[in-house]
This record gives C-alpha cells, structure tokens and sequence, in this order.
C-alpha cells in the first residue's frame, strides 16, 4: 500500500499520480489503472453533486464519499479534501473534523486549501499524526475572493506562495498542491521545498500532477484549459443508455438468456 513516506519519497525521483474519485467503483477503476493518490476532492460539487462550485459541500458530504472510496481501493493513498468551514474557524473542532476522516472513514491524509491562517493548524495535525496536503494558488473554495483566474501572477504574490509553501513545509505538510500558478514559479517552489509538489495547471516542473476525475475520462460537460481528455465516456455511456432504452422498446431485452422460467408455475392465473 502506498503511504505517505512513499509519496515523499518520490518527490524528484518519480513522477507522482494523483485523480480525484467519489466512489468505490470508481477508485477502484483508478487504482487498477496505477494511480498513486486518489483525492476524495471537494470538486464533488460540480463534479457529481450538482452544485455550482465546491462552497455547498458538507462534511457529512465529504466523509460518505471518503468512506466509499477507502473501501474501494486497497493501494493508493486516500487524501479527504476538508470542505469550506470544517477547518480554519475553531482549532479543536478542525482537528476532529480531520481527524474523522481518518478515524471514522479510512482515509490516509487530509488536504486543506491554505493560506496563513493553516500553517498552524498543519503543524497541529501532524502533532496528533494526521498527515496533511497543503494546496497553494488557486484554491476554490476563495473563489469570492479571487475568481477562477490564475494566480500570482505577480511578484509580491508569487513571493508569498513560496514563503507559504516553505512555511507549510516547516509545519508538517507531506505534500503541496499548486494550481493554476505560473510554470516558472512552481519550478522554483519545486526548487525550494522537500515535500513533494503535485500541480494542477502549473506546469511540468512539479513532482507529479492531479485532475479531476470527470475531466479526464471525458465525463464532463466543459474543463478547466489546463485540464486534458483523455478518453470520451460521456459519449460512449450515452450510447450505451441509448441502446439500451432501443433495446427495451424494441423487445429486444430481455431476451430468454436474461430470465428463468419453472414449469411448475404455469397455471397459477
């Protein structure tokens, strides 16, 4: 099974694998595929729950998928991305949070979208040894604040993100997402911390790389333009639904191979 050490120990030695998934048929298509860390995301939102952005999601949301994924894999690295408000407000009470997801739904890690007001709260989870993804750049769940756009853009905010992924370091973090940030400045941040760095829309310099699930299967309906399709399933499940409701209007299904009969039954009505 792959842990955390492992994930860390990968970091400028091989490239790492990360997806998201929200259940367990699901994680266990990914895993078989040979992805190293699968992100029970907060992109459930829009992904599969129906909502506009990631805000709505619950905890209880969030632990039910946890759950279903943990059970569906038995290699990868399960990390529960804390939805907005379960974590940041109260410290005892985001560390429960957390701590539920490890204790209560099997998850291996947590990740928390940061700023500097979870460089404490990272230290505090890895006292109580719950290992934490840190995530710099464009973190969704500020979308309020700063849009979809790419951020640090700038000096004085690209200085900022690598001084938060060097504090994040120093507080325990195992690993750091980078999204939607200049190449050249998550090769630097790269260059500069130990933890490995796993980018989404930031270049080829990372440690390794992560999407959502439905964007690269080809599930959803629009992406993000630094995300690829790698397959088309929304396609090729369409035409499967389809031949299916032709079949059944046809009568073509169910066929005689697809029931039973019993003799003995015939002359009940």
């Amino acid at each position: 099974m792959t842990t955390v050490r492992d994930v860390r120990a990968m970091a400028g030695n091989e490239q790492i694998t990360m997806l998201t998934a929200y259940d367990a048929a699901t994680a266990d298509i990914v895993e078989e595929a040979g992805i190293d860390v699968v992100l029970v995301g907060d992109s459930m939102g829009n992904a599969v729950l129906g909502y506009d952005d990631t805000l709505p999601v619950t905890l209880d949301e969030v632990a039910s998928r946890v759950g279903a994924v943990a059970r569906g894999t038995d290699e990868a690295l399960v990390v529960a991305d804390m939805p907005f408000l379960s974590f940041g407000a109260d410290p005892a009470e985001s560390v429960e949070n957390c701590g539920r997801m490890l204790k209560e739904e099997g998850a291996n890690a947590v990740k928390l979208e940061s700023g500097p007001h979870t460089v404490e709260l990272t230290e505090r989870l890895s006292d109580v040894g719950i290992p934490t993804m840190a995530h710099l750049g464009l973190t969704p769940q500020s979308v309020n604040q700063t849009g979809y756009t790419q951020q640090a853009t700038d000096r004085e905010e690209a200085t900022e993100i690598l001084e938060l992924a060097e504090a994040h370091e120093a507080a325990g973090a195992f690993a750091l997402v980078l999204e939607h940030v200049p190449a050249n400045l998550a090769a630097q941040v790269t260059e500069a911390v130990e933890i490995p760095t796993i980018g989404i829309g930031a270049g080829g310099e990372c440690d390794g790389q992560v999407l959502v699930f439905t964007d690269v299967v080809g599930l959803a309906e629009s992406s993000p333009p630094f995300a690829a399709q790698f397959g088309d399933a929304r396609a090729e499940i369409r035409d499967a639904v389809s031949d299916y409701v032709d079949a059944v209007r046809t009568g073509e299904f169910p066929a005689e191979e697809h029931g039973n009969t019993e003799d003995e039954l015939d002359d009940l009505y």
